[in-house]
C-alpha cells in the first residue's frame, strides 16, 4: 500500500491558526548552487540594486563574510559572493588554470552564469583582491569600481633604503608566524575566529593541496603592472589596509597605491578587520557605494558623473609614492 502524503494545513486541529514563517530579511544571504563550465559553484546572494561582486580571501569562503556582506546589502546593493574554485564546496579549477588569470576568467564565467550583465562593484579581500584586480584588467567591461582590501598583488615585502625585497623573497616561516599573531591580537577575536573557522577548517580538510597552491600564488603575486593599466583606463580604485596587518605588509600596500596613482586608506584593525568589525566595514564602504550607485544612475541617463572622494569617515590616508 503506498505511503500517503499529509498536507500540514489540513491536519491542523480546528480552532488553531497555523503560524506562517516570517519572510527572511532583505539582507539575509541565500545560499545557491550554479554550474560554471560544468563545475559546481556555491555562492551567496542577497539584496537588490547596485551589483556587487565579493571575492573572499585565502582559505576562506563565502560564509565567513556574511556579517560584512549584510552591510553592503543595507547600502542598496545586490551582493554576489561565490566560493572560489577549490573553496567552500566549489569544484577546483583544472591544474593548468590554477593561476590568478585562471581564477579571473572563472569569475567572468560565473557572472555570466548568474545573469549579471553590467559592470560590477568588485570587492576583493586578500587573495580575492588579486583575483578582482586581474578580472578588472583582463575583462575591462566587467568592473565599474574596484575595492582592494588588504589585498595581495603589491609585490613588495620590504623597503630598505634603495633596496626593494619582493614578496616572493619573504620566507615561508615569516608568513606562518604572522598568521596566528594576526588572529590572536585582532579586535573582535571571537567573532573573527567563528567566521574564519566556518570555512577554513572544512577547506583544510577537503582541499589541503589546493590551499597550498593558492597560498603560493598569493605569496608571489605582483599585479602592479596590471593596476598601472587599470589606472590608464581611469577605473575608480580604492585600496584599503588594516594598520596592524602582519600578513600583507605596509610596503606591499603602498606599492598598490603607487600603481593606481592615488592615496590608499588605512583603517583600524589587522588583516581580516572586516570580519572582526563589520559595522566599521559598512561605514568605510558607504561613500564608495554611494558614488558607484550615482555613477550607475548617471550612466543610464547620460547625467554628469559624480566626483569620487577617496577619504572615508574615521580613516587616515596613506599617500602613494
Amino acid at each position: 500500500m503506498p505511503r500517503s502524503t499529509v498536507n500540514c494545513f489540513n491536519s491542523v486541529r480546528p480552532g488553531i491558526v497555523p503560524v506562517m514563517a516570517k519572510p527572511a530579511p532583505e539582507d539575509h544571504l541565500e545560499w545557491r548552487t550554479v554550474e560554471v563550465d560544468g563545475r559546481r559553484v556555491n555562492y551567496g546572494v542577497a539584496g537588490s540594486g547596485l551589483p556587487v561582486l565579493f571575492l573572499h580571501g585565502w582559505a576562506l569562503g563565502q560564509h565567513s563574510y556574511k556579517r560584512a556582506l549584510k552591510r553592503l546589502v543595507r547600502l542598496g546593493c545586490q551582493v554576489y559572493a561565490p566560493a572560489l574554485p577549490g573553496f567552500g564546496g566549489s569544484t577546483p579549477l583544472p591544474s593548468e588554470r590554477t593561476n590568478i588569470a585562471g581564477y579571473a576568467a572563472w569569475v567572468d564565467a560565473f557572472l555570466d552564469a548568474v545573469g549579471v550583465d553590467e559592470p560590477v562593484f568588485a570587492v576583493g579581500h586578500s587573495f580575492g583582491g588579486g583575483v578582482a584586480t586581474k578580472l578588472a584588467h583582463d575583462f575591462p567591461n566587467r568592473v565599474g569600481y574596484l575595492v582592494l582590501i588588504n589585498s595581495v598583488g603589491g609585490g613588495t615585502w620590504l623597503l630598505a633604503g634603495n633596496k626593494v625585497r619582493s614578496m616572493a623573497e619573504r620566507p615561508i616561516w615569516d608568513w606562518v608566524l604572522h598568521f596566528p599573531s594576526d588572529l590572536l591580537m585582532a579586535r573582535g577575536f571571537v567573532a573573527q575566529m567563528r567566521a574564519i573557522l566556518e570555512d577554513a577548517v572544512p577547506n583544510l580538510v577537503s582541499n589541503p593541496l589546493g590551499l597550498y597552491r593558492v597560498g603560493m600564488l598569493a605569496r608571489r603575486a605582483d599585479l602592479t603592472s596590471d593596476l598601472a593599466d587599470i589606472k590608464a583606463r581611469h577605473l575608480p580604485v580604492l585600496v584599503l589596509w588594516g594598520e596592524g596587518d602582519g600578513i600583507i605588509p605596509r610596503a606591499s600596500f603602498e606599492a598598490l597605491c603607487a600603481a593606481v596613482g592615488s592615496a590608499g586608506t588605512v583603517v583600524p584593525g589587522r588583516h581580516s578587520w572586516l570580519l572582526a568589525d563589520p559595522d566599521s566595514f559598512g561605514e568605510v564602504m558607504a561613500n564608495s557605494v554611494k558614488v558607484a550607485r550615482a555613477a550607475r544612475v548617471a550612466a543610464s541617463s547620460d547625467a554628469p558623473q559624480p566626483k569620487i572622494v577617496a577619504m572615508r569617515p574615521g580613516a587616515t590616508g596613506a599617500a602613494a609614492h
